[in-house]
């Protein structure tokens, strides 16, 4: 039977487009069942558990949620904390002192861990405590899942800044790296790729942190480009690593989060070092990079209907099976059905199938050569990403000197 008691959301990791999709999605979904009372929305996620800092979000009407929903960014604040055993205790005298039953958690998979925390020390101490894990991530990186809410507006941005920025260097000819976020997953890295309408547009080379990283075979892959075009535009994932499975920009940061992950966004080393390889390795003189940095999580008017729409149902769905009290706890994947047009399923899964490890871009999406994406990740991403901007060019035709 269903637990009868209030409920607990809160939002963790980085920060998207549609995140408060689904969190405005289980709020409107708990509103409707008379089996959870009081809906607390915990401000900055495990950091706002732990304090109690709390807000009623049974208090804010259906029009401020839906101007939430169709919001960027994390409205309760977000937090990278994994809680310890000691705060785990702390955690349950809250519970119970607010007479928590249902507790939702939205992020990637150290959110997942999290929540598996939660749970896993629920069942010890024989709390009644329904827990959901609700996806999101940029990365796309969550085991189980097709794709994760979040990463098909991240990866709209990725598509247009690289249509913009390949316009800009056909322009201004010369070579252009931009570093994309995945630390351990090239998905939005190889979104880029989406950007392509005629032959020689680019980016034409792209580098994903599935493969090592070598630094000669990179120099050689610029020149070859840029002696065929005469200029070289270039997507590569901030978690690129060498051959000893070192992520590159680490050797510049110690900045180190709760769960073990060494800080590769926020700076631009990465893409100075590499602009400065092809500086000293070559002849080419215009070399220029920029880091996408944050600006890809929570950009706003580049909205995937499929990926809000996505994001909605994935926070309903956390709350209808939470109430329907089968499992106790579980994380809601994304599934694509077979076949050529996009559809696709949604099942609850297991919290330890989804949290900690990440999945990575399957080798069918990757050529050989380590260098781009396959036709098989373009027709895997274009749905999920939607209609893009559509640009023109001249037909160049010459005028005869007089």
């Amino acid at each position: 039977m269903p637990a009868k008691g209030n409920m607990l959301i809160g939002q963790s990791g980085g920060p998207t487009v549609v995140i408060n999709q689904s969190l405005v999605g289980a709020v409107l979904q708990a509103k409707l069942s008379k089996d959870i009372g009081g809906i607390y929305g915990a401000l900055h996620g495990m950091k706002g558990i732990l304090e109690e800092d709390f807000i009623d979000m049974r208090k804010e009407s259906a029009t401020t949620l839906e101007a939430v929903a169709n919001t960027p960014a994390s409205a309760l604040g977000s937090a990278r904390k994994k809680p310890s055993d000691e705060e785990c205790a702390k955690v349950f005298g809250i519970l119970t002192k607010y007479n928590i039953r249902y507790y939702f958690y939205i992020g990637g998979n150290d959110s997942a861990e999290a929540t598996h925390i939660i749970n896993e020390n629920a069942k010890k101490v024989g709390y009644d405590l329904r827990c959901y894990h609700i996806p999101k991530t940029i990365d796309n990186d969550l085991r189980e899942n097709d794709h994760t809410p979040g990463f098909g507006s991240a990866a709209k941005f990725v598509a247009c800044a690289s249509m913009g920025d390949n316009l800009d260097s056909r322009a201004l000819p010369g070579v252009k790296i931009n570093v994309i976020m995945g630390r351990h997953a090239g998905f939005l890295t190889a979104a880029s790729a989406l950007a392509r309408v005629y032959p020689d547009d680019g980016p034409h080379l792209i580098y994903l942190p599935e493969r090592p990283f070598i630094t000669e075979k990179f120099i050689a892959d610029v020149e070859r480009v840029y002696a065929k075009y005469g200029r070289c535009v270039i997507a590569v994932s901030e978690g690129i690593a060498d051959e000893n499975g070192t992520a590159i920009a680490a050797k510049f940061s110690k900045e180190v989060d709760s769960h073990g992950n060494v800080q590769l966004s926020g700076t631009g080393a990465l893409g100075d070092l590499l602009a400065t390889e092809i500086k000293n390795r070559t002849k080419i003189t215009r070399v220029r990079a920029d880091t996408f940095g944050y600006l890809q999580r929570s950009f706003p008017g580049l909205v995937s209907a499929v990926d809000a729409k996505e994001a909605r149902t994935v926070g309903m769905l956390a709350v209808k099976e939470a109430l329907k009290g089968k499992e106790p706890s579980g994380s809601i994947a994304i599934r694509r059905k077979p076949g050529k047009k996009y559809a696709v399923y949604f099942e609850r899964v297991p919290l330890a199938s989804v949290s900690k490890e990440t999945r990575h871009v399957p080798d069918e999406f990757i050529t050989k050569e380590a260098n781009d994406v396959t036709s098989a990740f373009l027709a895997y991403a274009g749905p999920i990403v939607g209609p893009l901007p559509k640009i023109g060019r001249f037909k160049g035709v010459k005028v005869v000197k007089k």
